[in-house]
């Protein structure tokens, strides 16, 4: 392990490391079908690549955040330490499925084992990210042998390293992830965490579901959404085991008042800090349409593990200016367009999506699903393009806005037209580990 354990209190704490996954040959496969592998449109891989390396040299050189990359500090590890080494040829080969001739498939596996040294660390890591089913069948003649390989959900959404855990006042919660296809992820960020030796202070079980992305501290209180992504369960384990905080505030993730009720969609606001986050010690951004819709359950801890909820429920508007916390809102095309999902460097500094190069893309994926289903995103649509012809006008799209200044909050901006193709942005592509 290096630097102090991975522990958070406040979100505008002054950042000092974090964790990131440069996507790979994964991202391919998941763009070989986008809308199945959680994705909300098509890009181009090679620009996303592009973007994630000017984004961790902005976090490296700009604000001097140590960056832990997951796969080559992986790769380390097991080069220079045999049982890490030990630990993940054994994981890789049993992740590895074999299937056909029962005499080749034996023959391959202990193949893959026997050949560990040869093979290398980064040919096991690889089998990780893509989980490979090998079909082998022996034919007529020597060594004829058919080798069909199948990728069984690539992990395609690692770059996404917010969701896999969350590091609270405690230390790090593994998740449980919502969907199929991201299931798989927290095994290996777990891997990297016992690696380095940090301290796991819990791991959501089933029935629980929780991601990172649903998780804010805010010194005196923390934020906790459930919904789509993270649910009852999850909530009532993260309670009891991964925090500290005297208080919790609940945020239920609410449905978009611009999508009729009956034709709800999740990934619109899928987790907190795609509708909300925090500038500051004294300043929030966030949807105040969606804020106002959030319903807030409060907590109040009574002794480890045991928190009581109190009568009243607050709206997350309500409950946040309650705080003391200012609110700068966000128009309904800012909020898709991933303003609020910028990362927290210190006090008053954040990191942010340049949203005026990214309206067009996800304009153009809204006038898509409009067109196919106009009862369900019509008024959605509608607002976009009012909300883009003031933006436009007024030269105030995120993060250019005058409330920021007035605000006293500094905002730098980095184009990730093609990352938040994948459905999120700054804060959801880096693991926040140490701050203070």
């Amino acid at each position: 392990m290096f630097g102090l354990p991975a522990k958070i209190r406040a979100e505008w704490d002054k950042l000092h490391r974090l964790a990131m996954h440069k996507p790979g040959i994964e991202m391919w496969f998941g763009l070989l079908a986008p809308y199945a592998s959680l994705y909300e449109r098509a890009f181009n891989r090679s620009e996303a690549r592009d973007e994630h390396e000017r984004l961790e040299y902005t976090l490296r050189h700009e604000f001097k955040v140590d960056v832990v990359r997951l796969k080559d500090k992986v790769l380390e590890l097991a080069d220079n330490r045999p049982e890490v080494m030990v630990r993940l040829v054994k994981a890789a080969v049993e992740d590895t499925s074999f299937a056909g001739n029962k005499q080749e498939s034996a023959k391959a596996r202990n193949e893959l084992s026997r050949n560990a040294e040869v093979l290398g660390s980064g040919h096991f890591f690889n089998i990780l990210l893509l989980h490979p089913n090998l079909d082998l069948e022996e034919g007529r003649g020597a060594r004829a042998v058919q080798l069909n390989v199948t990728e069984r959900t690539p992990l395609a959404n690692l770059y996404f390293m917010r969701d896999q855990q969350a590091v609270t006042d405690k230390g790090i919660v593994i998740s449980r992830m919502s969907k199929p296809q991201r299931r798989d992820e927290p095994k290996l960020t777990r891997f990297l965490w016992e690696s380095l030796g940090e301290k796991i202070a819990h791991e959501i079980q089933d029935p629980g579901t929780f991601e990172g992305g649903d998780f804010i501290p805010m010194k005196d209180f923390a934020l906790v959404g459930t919904g789509d992504r993270t649910n009852a369960s999850g909530v009532e384990q993260m309670l009891r085991k991964g925090l500290g905080f005297d208080e919790v505030g609940v945020v239920h993730q609410p449905n978009h008042p611009l999508i009729p009720g009956n034709q709800r969609d999740p990934m619109v606001d899928m987790h907190l800090d795609t509708y909300f986050n925090v500038a500051s010690s004294g300043v929030v951004v966030g949807s105040e349409l969606l804020l106002k819709s959030a319903t807030v359950e409060v907590y109040h801890r009574e002794g480890a593990g045991n928190y009581k909820k109190a009568k009243r429920e607050w709206t997350l508007h309500d409950y946040i200016k309650s705080k003391g916390f200012e609110i700068i809102n966000l128009t309904t095309l800012e909020q898709l367009s991933y303003a609020s999902n910028f990362l927290c460097i210190k006090d008053g500094t954040i990191l942010a999506v340049e949203v005026d190069r990214t309206v067009v893309k996800v304009l153009e994926g809204l006038e898509s699903q409009a067109e196919q289903n106009p009862s369900r995103y019509g008024a959605l649509l509608e607002q976009a393009k009012k909300d883009y012809a003031n933006l436009k006008g007024n030269a105030q799209f995120f993060p250019n806005k005058k409330e920021l200044y007035e605000f006293g909050i500094d905002a730098y901006s980095i184009i990730l037209t093609n990352l938040t193709g994948g459905y999120g942005g700054a804060h959801c592509m880096t693991a926040a580990l140490e701050r203070g």
